[in-house]
């Protein structure tokens, strides 16, 4: 039954991707940002359910412009924001360009690519990403740089050069707690995105899980005048580090 539940759940996701595509084709262009922006929230929130998973959020994101701070688990961390937020413009890796089907539902986000391998590519992404903020948009960034290390969840170094991004135009910092969990664990294995694992994989155990449940944990802004970025980088941590260690004590008691 479990094997039979989960290919049930990974059919109907296939084919909201596919609905997703054909929005973005024949609706984006003919639609206003405010238009886009609501079809982005509805389709990301249907695409959890979809796979089985349940949204819970705490606090809320501030209006306008701003930069989103979160920790990284999974390609479903970007869904979970834009269920929540909509308008956040994330930075991503340049390989997401490419991927079947998931790169042209991305790009549809006015994601901000960043090609890793080339270490001065970083100040031209700050470069947008300051002229983003400017413009009164919503820029979300992993830190981390990738997906963290496993079960033990300790957050990996925070890399600090996007948020200049932030200092220079005086742009609020918002940082956000990511959290899967399910009936067994306070941090569930099958949301986790590790090493090679693959995609499909990865859909496999999201749409197998039992009681997976997605908790977003809104952090109170911090403001970036005048701040020293490597600082704010290891403030911001630590703001997230507390706010997970609350988000596991809450699943051990309850």
């Amino acid at each position: 039954m479990r094997n039979l539940r989960a290919a049930w759940r990974l059919g109907r996701a296939v084919l909201h991707g596919a609905h997703g595509l054909a929005i973005v084709r024949l609706r984006f262009p003919s639609l206003d940002r405010a238009g886009r922006q609501a079809r982005v929230r509805w389709w990301s929130a249907k695409m959890l359910r979809l796979l089985g998973l349940q949204l819970q959020v705490e606090g809320r994101f501030k209006p306008g412009a701003k930069m989103i701070v979160a920790n990284h688990v999974s390609w479903l961390d970007i869904l979970v924001v834009h269920a929540v937020c909509p308008e956040a413009r994330f930075v991503s890796k340049a390989e997401v360009r490419h991927w079947p089907l998931v790169g042209r539902l991305v790009a549809a986000g006015d994601t901000l690519y960043i090609e890793r391998q080339r270490r001065c590519d970083a100040l031209r992404v700050v470069h947008q990403s300051a002229e983003a903020l400017l413009a009164g948009d919503t820029v979300a960034v992993f830190p981390e740089g990738t997906t963290g290390p496993g079960p033990d969840q300790q957050l990996l170094p925070f890399h600090a050069n996007l948020l200049q991004a932030a200092i220079a135009t005086a742009a609020a910092v918002q940082p956000v707690a990511l959290r899967y969990a399910d009936r067994r664990h306070a941090v569930s294995p099958a949301a986790l995105w590790l090493g090679e694992t693959t995609l499909a994989q990865t859909l496999w155990l999201l749409a197998s899980a039992d009681g997976l449940v997605a908790r977003l944990n809104v952090l109170l802004p911090r403001a970036t005048i005048h701040a020293d970025r490597r600082a704010l980088a290891e403030t911001l941590k630590i703001d997230i580090v507390s706010a997970l260690a609350e988000l596991d004590h809450h699943h051990r008691i309850s």
